[in-house]
């Protein structure tokens, strides 16, 4: 039984007191709850005018090193919405830049300004230190403690890409829509793939258990292009580079989930990697995943999601129906409430509010 980090007073004994526990930690624990904890994926950024108006003033990048404004713009959706937990601010591809490549944000994404093309640009990156080159996630995560230090009721989320993602993006040089460079990797120089993918297996571990050590409760771990490949090949280049970071991570003090997106053709070698929680996008009904899982010898697994993201933009007597069918469904089951991948610039606000308030009420 697993015994997530709590707020400083919680019992320690041998049987988990859940009383300040928080309460997106309680289904990992076995606890069964009235109503599912909810947050969201990409709950603070671009539909927040709050967050539109520190982005007027600093970069991207700025804003993800910058203790203060990082810890603000964390908090500004738990305080304007009320959510179970407060998601660190920050991006996946923090890692890759502490490994040595230059990293730049601009009006279309990310891009790195030298993307790797041989296997030589794979041998000149470093497994960093997270305390040296992302200590300031260390700190931010302190940081972010010590303001829900009155809350134990609020969970502090961590994250990171998964090694498969942070690899797209190396090689393509930022976001893509065929990876024609990364799928060339694939087929004509495979031990360069994987010796990026060993150096980022590597790096990931440490970072996610330096996040750990510095607070975060649950961590969180984004695959958002592992649904690329059939499965064979998600089994060569992608899951057991995944699995090897469940593998090694802390969790016996904070759980950690595990996110991909758009496999619903991998769903048991997914499933193999075994994580604390899978959050399963919006295409994968939530019964149909936690069917296969008890097949697979994990009955109680803790499933997340998974409200299609577009449908935050309905109108509220549309949407209702479709938050509380997924709530039915998931009633008595191991369950957190979200989206089934992240928040678009354009969900109104208000919707945020009434789907908070309608999952908090609901079992009332």
């Amino acid at each position: 039984m697993m015994t997530p980090v709590s707020a400083p007073d919680v019992d320690s004994s041998t049987t988990p007191n859940t009383h300040n526990v928080p309460y997106l930690c309680k289904p990992f624990m076995g606890e069964s709850l009235e109503r599912p904890p909810v947050w969201f994926m990409r709950q603070a950024g671009r539909y927040m005018e709050e967050y539109r108006a520190i982005r007027k003033k600093v970069s991207f990048l700025e804003l993800c090193k910058d203790l203060d404004l990082a810890t603000e713009v964390s908090l500004q959706p738990y305080k304007a919405f009320g959510m179970d937990a407060v998601i660190m601010f920050c991006d996946i591809l923090i890692p890759p830049e502490a490994m040595g490549m230059e990293l730049h944000f601009g009006d279309g994404g990310p891009k790195f300004a030298a993307p790797l093309n041989h296997v030589d640009d794979v041998k000149k990156l470093t497994v960093p230190n997270p305390a040296d080159s992302m200590g300031f996630v260390m700190d931010l995560l302190g940081n972010l403690r010590k303001e829900l230090a009155s809350d134990p009721h609020t969970a502090l989320i961590g994250f990171a890409g998964a090694p498969w993602t942070l690899a797209t993006y190396m090689i393509e040089g930022g976001t893509s829509k065929n990876f024609t460079r990364l799928k060339g990797w694939m087929y004509d120089q495979p031990d360069a793939l994987h010796m990026l993918l060993d150096k980022l297996t590597d790096t990931v571990i440490a970072y996610l258990n330096a996040q750990i050590d510095a607070g975060a409760q649950v961590v969180q771990l984004f695959d958002t292009w592992g649904g690329l490949l059939d499965e064979a090949g998600y089994r060569e280049f992608v899951q057991p580079y995944a699995k090897r970071v469940m593998d090694n991570l802390n969790r016996s003090t904070s759980p950690a989930m595990y996110y991909i997106n758009t496999a619903a053709h991998l769903t048991d070698a997914v499933l193999e990697i075994r994580p604390d929680g899978l959050s399963v996008d919006h295409r994968v009904p939530l019964t149909v995943m936690r069917e296969r899982a008890a097949a697979m010898g994990m009955p109680n697994l803790v499933l997340q999601g998974n409200i299609d993201p577009i449908a935050m933009l309905a109108k509220p007597e549309k949407l209702k129906p479709i938050v509380e069918k997924l709530l039915v469904e998931n009633q008595g089951q191991p369950h957190i409430f979200n989206v089934g991948h992240g928040f678009i610039p354009q969900t109104p606000t208000q919707n945020v509010q009434h789907v908070v308030d309608w999952v908090k009420a609901y079992g009332a």
